[in-house]
């Protein structure tokens, strides 16, 4: 099989989908890797290594995409890239669309077999190929969280951990996922106080046992909602529904009532955001806004950052995946492994994933 690996164009998108690595792995198993010039580059690897590891450097993108049979990539298309795309061609990558109606036209038109890492689902529900950027994007949550929360960044000017005779930050993680868990690990050795709210009772007796007690725990309603964010400094969203848009949990309300120079961070802006005050997607050029006097963060595409953490992450839980993709061929794999299979979002023309189809208002077809 003919894989391209493109250079991601996202604002400030660093990561790469394969390392050299990864490409020498393919490249053992018969595979053609094309890899576009600089692809590797915010990821701290050059063209030479790429060839060296068996791949085929090209600098003309279009070139690239219309020898590939299918195209891995970090991040979703963006507009610019929409045309490359040739009838019937594979992409595996992250993919949002039940947040992105137009990206999801364009590879209905075009047929694209698209398979989201994010919808890749193991029969224990966990997500494989989304729980590494998770990781990261939780940790980062609370990062981002305290240095916004400085005065010289727009906050109100505390520290999470405060100091000996002075209250500590009071930090609110809307959703115990993944996300939540490990923002809440960054948070509590931050010496802050934390919160976390989650619909799933087990879920809390878990995550009050794994940290100890070290955190409080309530069941996500609105009367716990409004009255956790009220006092929080800092408000995380961590809300995902597999494939569906994230529902919209921390009302505009609930925001107003919070202190002048909070911070919220919603690590679900990619899936359209669970706090309603979140109306745009910001980059990391120019990361946050303000509104009702509370700081917002909502870049869609944190963990890229930190690419080095992240593409060795990502590449460590994809590249099984993809190689199951190349030696078997795409439709032969897709029936064959369960867990991928429920990755298909697009397959020939139709939407094959019951929450982007109800979210975007699609009929949903079994793809086979």
């Amino acid at each position: 099989m003919k894989i391209g690996l493109v250079r991601e164009i996202k604002n400030n998108e660093n990561r790469v989908a394969l390392t050299p690595g990864g490409v020498k792995e393919l490249a053992g198993h018969g595979h053609q890797v094309l890899v576009e010039s600089r692809a590797g580059e915010g990821s701290g690897f050059d063209d030479s290594q790429y060839t060296q590891a068996g791949g085929i450097v090209m600098t003309d993108k279009a070139e690239l995409f219309g020898q590939a049979d299918l195209i891995v990539k970090v991040k979703e298309p963006v507009a610019s890239e929409y045309e490359l795309f040739k009838p019937g061609q594979a992409l595996f990558a992250y993919l949002h669309l039940s947040a992105d109606l137009p990206l999801t036209r364009m590879m209905l038109e075009k047929r694209l077999a698209g398979i989201a890492f994010e919808t890749v689902r193991l029969p224990n529900g966990q997500l494989p190929l989304l729980a590494p950027m998770s990781e990261v994007a939780g940790r980062m949550s609370v990062q981002i969280g305290a240095s916004l929360l400085q005065k010289n960044n727009g906050g109100m000017g505390i520290l999470l951990g405060g100091v000996p005779g002075v209250n500590r930050a009071e930090v609110v993680i809307i959703g115990g996922g993944v996300v939540g868990t490990n923002a809440a690990k960054m948070a509590i050795g931050a010496g802050a106080n934390v919160t976390i709210l989650d619909v799933d009772k087990s879920r809390l007796v878990y995550l009050d046992d794994i940290f100890g007690g070290k955190v409080t725990t309530l069941i996500c309603n609105d009367y716990n909602v409004g009255e956790a964010v009220k006092r929080a400094d800092l408000l995380i969203g961590a809300v995902l529904i597999p494939g569906a848009k994230a529902p919209k949990i921390v009302k505009e309300s609930a925001v107003m009532t919070m202190k002048r120079g909070s911070v919220i961070v919603d690590v679900a802006v990619d899936q359209g955001g669970s706090i309603e005050t979140v109306d745009r997607v910001t980059t990391h050029d120019n990361p946050y806004y303000e509104k009702h006097g509370v700081v917002h963060y909502s870049v869609a595409n944190m963990p890229g950052a930190v690419p080095r953490t992240s593409t060795f992450a990502l590449e460590a839980a994809m590249l099984p995946y993809l190689v199951k993709l190349a030696n078997k061929g795409i439709k032969p794999a897709l029936a064959e492994h369960p867990d991928l299979r429920l990755g298909l979002n697009t397959y020939e023309g139709a939407v094959t994933c019951r929450p982007v189809a109800d979210s975007l208002g699609f009929a949903y077809v079994d793809p086979f």
